[in-house]
């Protein structure tokens, strides 16, 4: 259940006080994971910091038909996606926006996942080339290994079966690994842990 701090200290909110739910304190502990979210898989900063606002905007609409307030993380992400996915559908269809997204620069649009990934122990290279992968198969390696929701909660923000989150998780490891060893040397750290680099050019 989700905490309330008001005036007469902390509670906690029962199932049927949903309406009554804090909007900001949502908003504060959703905000980074949505950003996040939503950068990396549209590798657009202008674009996503919209996504943001409009995510928080219908959250704020919709609180008050939030029926299983144990469940606002999937139920906020879930908004976040389709309105990535709606902005990817309009970009297709947008010459020069797509365009744009050809050119604009792999590793900047991870960024706000490298406190995420870096906990994760994984290397620069690995960063950099999750984005190139569908954006189908980038919402799956972002909402699993980098936000790290059960395939549960994937499920739900996705709007499709468990057995499908594990087939594009699974399909998603296959086409990574296959970038990785197409374009990078792989190794182990100190700890064990196996990272790797940019193959150098001959």
């Amino acid at each position: 259940m989700l905490r309330r701090f008001g005036a007469g200290g902390l509670r906690f909110l029962k199932t049927g006080e949903a309406r009554s739910m804090d909007y900001w304190q949502i908003s504060e502990s959703h905000y980074a994971r949505v950003r996040a979210y939503a950068r990396s898989l549209l590798r657009e900063p202008a674009a996503a910091e919209d996504v943001v606002q409009e995510t928080f905007l219908r959250v704020q609409r919709g609180l008050a038909e939030l029926r299983e307030p144990e469940k606002v993380t999937s139920w906020v992400l879930r908004i976040a996606h389709n309105l990535c996915l709606d902005h990817l559908r309009a970009r297709r269809n947008s010459p020069l926006e797509a365009q744009a997204d050809a050119e604009a620069e792999v590793p900047d649009a991870a960024r706000d996942c490298e406190r995420e990934l870096e906990r994760r122990q994984m290397s620069d290279c690995v960063r950099s080339k999750i984005d190139l992968l569908p954006e189908n198969l980038r919402a799956v390696v972002l909402l699993n290994d980098v936000l790290e929701l059960s395939q549960a909660e994937i499920a739900e923000i996705l709007g499709i079966e468990v057995g499908n989150v594990k087939v594009r998780l699974h399909r998603a490891r296959l086409r990574l690994r296959e970038i990785l060893e197409s374009g990078c040397s792989f190794g182990r750290d100190e700890q064990n842990v196996l990272v790797c680099e940019p193959k150098t050019g001959k």
